[in-house]
């Protein structure tokens, strides 16, 4: 495979680390961008996009990127407090009215982006146009009772994190998230970033190739798992079974949150489906490219020259600062007991995430499941955004992610 696109002088390491992703054997297609000081500074894919077709990765292609969708709906949010327009520590209610039913009276929409609220499944079951349907979950929501006590302990809410943030945003705007990103951050900047695919679109997006595909493939040489391990390769095959079978028990915690809202996305063949693509799930059914996931991160940490000309910042840095404040300890309630900590909807570079070495003390971002990610350094000013089609298992990354930003951030201490 050859790497397509360039990079500035001094990261010429980051495409060396992009190619070996593939002469490992750990790659099908992927790319990968950074931005730096507010300028683009790398910009690289290569494979294959559709391995039923042949079709390769090329400059347009896009790929849906799972939960990496939530620190871009963080994004959305924390620009509306930064406008003054939502007060993260006041009650959701204030925003939702109907949210105060079933005792979450006091949950705040801090609780919300940081995955408090106890509301990481929904009761009952729902078809897959319910939930495509936005109202139908929203209903559901606001009627659940908590799992856990709201704000006495973390638990990921991987996908109704989305409808609730992105209704707080809907009743403070008038917008769907998808059309608040548009028209306010993605648009500015020229970012291909789409949550609610248009039409005009779907001849772009990658065929996603699951972790059980490529095992039965025999396709995982090499692989590694969470990037807590570091550059090593991880938990072997074996290994990995049995995290799986431990995970994703039948009524495991974990089971019910990647299906909810009632069980409606457990269908993995829903996630190539266009029906899935032109929905609006701010949690997990983002679409986009390497280069525009890391030019929203970057522009949340520098100023980015737009395409009008002018400098565009999606957040200011008082605001970043507030974002990153710990939100988080202890033990996450869903992803049975793994160290994630969070800030106002944003991974932190602590605990797990930390163990990796991902940049410095206000590192932030979001993976996602299969081994995408968007990340962000304050302190480097460095934005960077990785996608891929063939999935690994987990939700926090892997070894191919790792070897990009570590020489990233690596290139970027030395300019």
């Amino acid at each position: 495979m050859t790497t397509d696109g360039w990079v500035a002088p001094g990261f010429e390491s980051v495409r060396d680390a992009f190619q070996a992703n593939f002469d490992n054997h750990d790659e099908v297609g992927a790319a990968y961008a950074a931005y730096h000081r507010g300028r683009k500074v790398v910009d690289l894919w290569g494979g294959i996009a559709d391995v039923t077709t042949d079709r390769p990765w090329d400059e347009d292609t896009l790929v849906l990127v799972y939960s990496t969708t939530k620190g871009i709906t963080a994004m959305c949010a924390n620009r509306l407090a930064q406008e003054g327009r939502i007060d993260v520590e006041a009650p959701v209610a204030t925003y939702w009215p109907e949210f105060s039913q079933a005792g979450k009276e006091g949950v705040t929409v801090a609780d919300l982006l940081s995955h408090r609220a106890g509301l990481a499944w929904v009761d009952g079951s729902m078809t897959p146009g319910e939930v495509f349907a936005w109202d139908p979950v929203i209903t559901a929501l606001a009627a659940q009772p908590p799992s856990w006590p709201p704000g006495s302990a973390h638990g990921y809410h991987a996908t109704t994190y989305g409808w609730l943030v992105g209704e707080v945003v809907r009743r403070v705007t008038g917008r769907s998230v998808g059309t608040y990103l548009r028209e306010e951050i993605a648009g500015p900047l020229g970012a291909d970033f789409f949550i609610g695919l248009p039409e005009t679109e779907h001849r772009r997006p990658a065929r996603l190739i699951s972790f059980i595909d490529a095992l039965a493939a025999g396709q995982l040489e090499g692989f590694g798992s969470a990037p807590g391990g570091g550059p090593g390769r991880g938990p072997d095959l074996d290994e990995m079974a049995q995290l799986a079978t431990t995970y994703l028990a039948p009524d495991g915690p974990l089971t019910k949150a990647l299906g909810a809202p009632g069980g409606a996305l457990a269908d993995q063949t829903l996630w190539d489906s266009p029906d899935l693509w032109r929905a609006e799930l701010p949690a997990a059914n983002g679409i986009c490219d390497a280069r525009s996931l890391a030019c929203l991160y970057g522009a949340c940490v520098s100023a980015v020259e737009a395409p009008a000309g002018d400098d565009f910042r999606v957040l200011t840095p008082q605001q970043l600062d507030r974002a990153l404040e710990p939100q988080t300890e202890g033990p996450d309630r869903v992803l049975l007991g793994l160290d994630l900590q969070w800030g106002l909807g944003f991974m932190l570079n602590r605990g797990l995430i930390g163990e990796s070495g991902l940049g410095g003390p206000r590192g932030f971002g979001h993976f996602g499941m299969g081994g995408s990610v968007g990340w962000g350094d304050g302190d480097l000013e460095l934005g960077m955004g990785y996608v891929m089609n063939r999935m690994s298992m987990g939700t926090t990354g892997d070894t191919r992610s790792f070897r990009l930003m570590s020489a990233t951030i690596d290139a970027a201490h030395r300019t």
